[in-house]
C-alpha cells in the first residue's frame, strides 16, 4: 500500500477544513486518503487522533457560516456541571437564526432557533451560544435538579471578608429576566420550576443536591457560605451550608478532599467551626446514596444538638452499619 504524503505541520493531528489543505498546497486526492477521516462534510481530520472538542467545533463552525454552537456542546464549552451522560457525547449540536435553515451535516444535531444579538457569545475563538440562551435550549434534556445545579454555576457569587471574589456568569436578576422573557418554549416550565430553587453560593454539584435534599426533608433553612465570626466579630470560616438559628452547617468533602494538604486545611476548618460553638455535620458521595438518608440523619443530629426540637424525629433514625465505624454504633 502506497504510504500517503505527509502534510503540512499546521495540518497534523487536528481537523482541517478542504479550503485550509488546498490553500496549503494539499491535493484533493491527498484529502482522500486512507489515514484521513470526514467527520464532517468539507472536513477533514487525522486518523487515529485524539482531537478535542474544541477543535472538532472549531472545525465544523468553519465551514458552516453564520452557524453557532449550541444546547448541550454549548454546555460543554461553557463547562457547565452537566450530568455524566452527556460527557462523552461525540457529535456536535449546531444551530443557525431563524430564516436561516437548519444546518444539515454528519455527526451534527441540526437547530434552527431564534436568536438576537446577545444570545451569541464567543468561547476560545468559536462562535457558541450565550450562557443563559444554552440554560434555556439544554432545558428539555435535563431533570429539575441538575437544571438547579448548572443554574447554581451560572449565578454562583461570593464576596467574603476573606478569599478572593467570586463574581457569577450571569447575574440571578438577570438570569431571572431572562428566562422571563422566553415563556411558552419547550422546558421552560422545568427551567421556571428550579429557578424557584436556584441559591446563590453553591460552588459544587453536590453542594446543590445536598441543599435540595435538606429543603424536601423540611429541616430548618440552611444558607449558603454563611460566615462565622468570633467573639470579635472577625469572620473565620464560611461552611458550605449553615443554619444560623441553630449555629449547625454542613460540609460536603468531594474527591478533592483527599490529598494531603486540602485534609490539613479541612482538618483546621473543622477545629475553627467547632470551637466556635457551631456543630457540623461533614457529608460525603457515600451519605448521599438512597436518597441522602444519612445524609439528613446526621444533619439532624447537629440540629438537635443545636436546640432543634427535631418534630419528625429525623435524628432518631438509626445509623446502624452505615457508617464506616464499628457495626454496634446507632
Amino acid at each position: 500500500m502506497r504510504t500517503p504524503k505527509p502534510l503540512p505541520l499546521h495540518l497534523v493531528g487536528r481537523p482541517f477544513t478542504l479550503a485550509q489543505a488546498l490553500q496549503a498546497g494539499v491535493t484533493r486526492g491527498r484529502t482522500r486518503a486512507s489515514d484521513l477521516s470526514t467527520p464532517y462534510r468539507d472536513v477533514r481530520l487525522p486518523h487515529p487522533a485524539d482531537v478535542s472538542l474544541i477543535e472538532r467545533c472549531r472545525a465544523v463552525t468553519s465551514v458552516t457560516p453564520t452557524s453557532v454552537i449550541s444546547h448541550i456542546t454549548a454546555a460543554q464549552l461553557h463547562e457547565f456541571r452537566l450530568p455524566f451522560r452527556f460527557l462523552n457525547m461525540q457529535d456536535i449540536h449546531l444551530s443557525k437564526n431563524l430564516g436561516q435553515g437548519r444546518p444539515q451535516r454528519n455527526r451534527v444535531y441540526g437547530h434552527e432557533i431564534s436568536l438576537v444579538p446577545t444570545d451569541y457569545a464567543v468561547v476560545r475563538g468559536i462562535p457558541v451560544t450565550s450562557v443563559q440562551r444554552t440554560l434555556l435550549d439544554i432545558a428539555p434534556e435535563l431533570t429539575v435538579d441538575e437544571l438547579v445545579a448548572v443554574a447554581d454555576q451560572i449565578v454562583c457569587a461570593h464576596n467574603r471578608s476573606f478569599g478572593p471574589p467570586k463574581l457569577p456568569l450571569v447575574e440571578i436578576s438577570e438570569l431571572r429576566s431572562y428566562i422571563d422573557q422566553h415563556r411558552g418554549l419547550r422546558g421552560i416550565r422545568k427551567l421556571v420550576a428550579a429557578m424557584e430553587l436556584v441559591r446563590v453560593g453553591s460552588d459544587s454539584a453536590p453542594e446543590s443536591q445536598l441543599r435540595l435534599c435538606i429543603q424536601r426533608w423540611a429541616l430548618p433553612e440552611f444558607m449558603c457560605n454563611y460566615e462565622i465570626k468570633d467573639a470579635a466579630g472577625t469572620p473565620q470560616v464560611a461552611p458550605d451550608l449553615s443554619c444560623p438559628r441553630y449555629r449547625t452547617c454542613a460540609e460536603y468533602d468531594g474527591g478533592h478532599h483527599f490529598s494531603p494538604e486540602q485534609q490539613s486545611k479541612d482538618h483546621d476548618r473543622n477545629f475553627l467551626t467547632t470551637s466556635l460553638g457551631w456543630h457540623q455535620s461533614v457529608i460525603n458521595k457515600h451519605d448521599m446514596g438512597k436518597g441522602g438518608l444519612v445524609a439528613i440523619t446526621k444533619i439532624a443530629r447537629m440540629l438537635v444538638l443545636g436546640g432543634w426540637d427535631d418534630p419528625a424525629n429525623l435524628a432518631r433514625r438509626s445509623l446502624l452499619g452505615q457508617l464506616h465505624v464499628r457495626k454496634d454504633i446507632r
